[in-house]
């Protein structure tokens, strides 16, 4: 057991696999399926000096957990640090990468709990709280909020989280790639009969 002084010792590495990655887990999500660790958002500006160029990796984004119901449809994402930091101390951060991906629901945690924004929050309930690492929100409940954000009907689901064509290549969609591609799809299943160029990004 740790105690609460060795665990300030610990790095955000640390605090993941010992602490944030086994609650996730705890509440019902798959490591293989649900989760996918240090996910790239921006890959960092080019650094050009004169006929050389290179990408500034220190600067580059990327979401230390992105939660998705099926491969390819990113519903939740988390930011960690290590417990020096509050609980809340990532949200800033996690807010900026659920802009990103369009997704409803943000986590910040270092190790104690979590910190959560919803913004599709039900009447009565906070928008912002915080949570012990036991009561992570299961994938049932984290895709009910993203279906209501999205307007998403039950009948609907099973089109939208229908797998993408795998070509063998293991090469998987750009984040931006992958929420266009979910956006025709989600505007298809709820009957929309013309896609203009514009239409599959939120007003």
């Amino acid at each position: 057991m740790i105690d609460q002084h060795e665990k300030k010792t610990l790095s955000e590495a640390d605090i993941k696999a010992k602490f944030i990655t086994p609650a996730i887990v705890s509440a019902g999500w798959d490591e293989i399926a649900h989760i996918r660790r240090e996910v790239t958002l921006a890959p960092g500006p080019v650094v050009v000096r004169g006929n050389l160029s290179s990408r500034n990796k220190k600067k580059k984004k990327f979401a230390d957990y992105v939660l998705q119901k099926e491969k390819g449809v990113p519903i939740a994402v988390i930011e960690a640090k290590d417990n020096n930091h509050t609980i809340s101390d990532g949200m800033q951060q996690a807010l900026g990468y659920a802009e990103l991906l369009d997704v409803p629901c943000a986590f910040s945690s270092n190790g104690d709990g979590f910190a959560s924004h919803y913004k599709t929050a039900s009447s009565g309930e906070d928008i912002e709280t915080e949570f012990g690492l036991d009561a992570f929100p299961s994938p049932d409940d984290l895709w009910h909020r993203y279906n209501a954000f999205r307007g998403i009907a039950d009948a609907q689901e099973a089109l939208v989280t229908e797998p993408y064509y795998d070509d063998g290549s293991k090469k998987e969609p750009r984040y931006y790639q992958a929420e266009a591609i979910n956006r025709v799809v989600e505007r298809v299943v709820q009957g929309e009969k013309r896609l203009g160029p514009l239409s599959v990004f939120r007003t």
